[in-house]
C-alpha cells in the first residue's frame, strides 16, 4: 500500500500548507461571546444574555428579564460547595432580610449543576435561588475574569439598581464576605 500526501507539484512548502489549509473545511464556532466587562453605569437591558433562561436551585427556570423594575443582586462565584464559595452564600443568607428590605432580588450564580446547586442551598438553608450557568455563557459574557492565572472562575458580585443600571461591580476572589458589605452599600445609596 502506498502512502499519500498532499502536494501540489513544483511548489514548495508554504504553497502546500496554504492548499492544505484551503482544502480543509474550516468549523465554526458555535458561540460568539463578546467580553466586555460588565460596567457601573450600563444597563443590564443591553447585556445580549438579558432574556437568557436559567435554571435555578427550586426548580424553576428564570431570566433576568423577568425581574425588570426591581433591585437585583447577583453574585458569581466559583464552584459550590467550597470553603470561599459556602462563606460567601452564608453571608448572602445571614444579611438576606437587609437585602429584601431594600427590595432586592438576590441570586448565587455557577456553572455548577441545577443539582449541585439545590444540594448546596439546602444544606446551608439558603433563601434565595442558585443560578446555574452552563458553560458559564453569562460569566463570558459580563467579562468576568478568571483568578488563580485563570484556573478559577472569578468571583464578582454585581448590583442593578431598579432603572436597571449597574451601580456595583465588585470583585475580590479571597475575601468572599466583603461582597455582602459592598452589595448592601450600593443598595442603600
Amino acid at each position: 500500500m502506498l502512502a499519500t500526501k498532499n502536494f501540489v507539484a513544483g511548489s514548495g512548502p508554504a504553497v502546500n500548507a496554504r492548499f492544505a489549509a484551503i482544502s480543509r473545511p474550516q468549523r465554526a464556532s458555535r458561540f460568539v461571546v463578546a467580553v466586555k466587562a460588565m460596567k457601573v453605569g450600563e444597563a443590564l437591558k443591553d447585556s445580549a444574555e438579558y432574556y437568557r433562561v436559567l435554571k435555578a436551585s427550586d426548580g424553576k427556570a428564570l431570566s433576568l428579564a423577568s425581574f425588570e423594575g426591581k433591585p437585583l443582586v447577583l453574585f458569581f462565584y466559583p464552584k459550590a460547595a467550597t470553603p470561599g464559595c459556602t462563606k460567601e452564600a452564608c453571608k448572602f443568607r445571614d444579611e438576606y432580610e437587609a437585602f429584601t428590605k431594600a427590595g432586592a432580588q438576590v441570586f448565587g450564580i455557577s456553572s455548577d449543576s441545577p443539582e449541585a446547586n439545590k444540594a448546596f442551598a439546602d444544606s446551608n438553608r439558603l433563601p434565595f435561588p442558585l443560578l446555574t450557568d452552563p458553560s458559564s455563557i453569562l460569566r463570558k459574557t459580563f467579562g468576568i475574569k478568571g483568578d488563580l492565572m485563570g484556573l478559577l472562575p472569578g468571583r464578582q458580585t454585581y448590583v442593578f439598581n431598579a432603572a436597571g443600571k449597574c451601580v456595583l461591580s465588585f470583585n475580590d476572589q479571597l475575601n468572599a464576605e466583603q461582597h455582602v458589605a459592598e452589595a448592601l452599600k450600593a443598595l442603600k445609596a
